[in-house]
């Protein structure tokens, strides 16, 4: 028993440090990425139930399975929200993000929500026995509950860049911005880790009206602070 926990423990860490790491961001999301891998574990499951019928694939085997998966999803799902904690230290000071009960208030409680009910998924405050497919798909929905309370859905312009989504976009990395209407604006920036003719991507977003004033006086301060070191990284590309 004690080598599968340390496994789970190793397998734990790998997750979150996968999690942690930039290589994974949501606007790489496709339409044939996601579609790919929902076929993939579909497949996946589908061999593993006719192998479970079949007898190839016993409650002895399939139960450590599903506990090392959990133990994936949960740590990868753990380093992920420990990804958005640090670029919101690195992006420093929050200068303005929209805000509403939809926004603010409504996911936390979709996570609050999550992790609650993930502790009673765990059954250390039930009746029920204690397993390790109940601890482990537990404590991998109280750290999908984690990831969900740290993201954001709407831009955060802070005082270093802007946090979009799971991207940090410093201020020397933003071209330019307009209005494309009463109340959505437009950011235009440079993804470094992009092919080179890619590289310039935008993104919109809706700001009431009553907050117009304030969003465009943070916007001209920032593109004037950033603007030498923006014309040396535009110079560089060019080159």
């Amino acid at each position: 028993m004690w080598i599968l926990n340390l496994l789970l423990v190793f397998v734990f860490i790998a997750g979150g440090y996968a999690g942690n790491q930039s290589w994974f961001t949501f606007d790489r999301l496709t339409k044939t990425n996601v579609l790919n891998s929902a076929l993939i574990v579909l497949m996946l499951f589908t061999i593993m139930m006719v192998l479970y019928v079949l007898g190839f694939f016993p409650q002895s085997v399939a139960a450590p399975v599903m506990m090392v998966l959990y133990s994936l999803i949960g740590g990868f799902f753990t380093g992920y929200g420990f990804r958005l904690l640090g670029l919101r230290k690195e992006g420093r000071h929050l200068l303005y993000q929209h805000r509403s009960f939809w926004i603010d208030h409504a996911p936390n409680l979709l996570a609050v929500v999550i992790i609650l009910y993930g502790i009673f998924r765990t059954a250390i405050l039930t009746d029920q026995p204690v397993t390790g497919i109940r601890m482990t798909s537990g404590i991998s929905l109280i750290c999908f509950g984690f990831f969900t309370w740290t993201l954001k859905v709407v831009p955060e312009f802070r005082s270093n860049g802007i946090l979009l989504l799971d991207r940090f976009i410093p201020w020397d990395e933003v071209i330019a911005w307009s209005w494309q209407g009463e109340s959505v604006l437009e950011i235009e920036y440079m993804a470094q880790e992009a092919p080179k003719n890619e590289r310039i991507r935008h993104f919109v977003t809706s700001i009431p009206e009553d907050e117009r004033k304030e969003i465009e006086v943070i916007l001209s301060s920032k593109m004037d602070e950033f603007s030498d070191e923006r014309k040396l990284r535009l110079f560089k590309e060019e080159n």
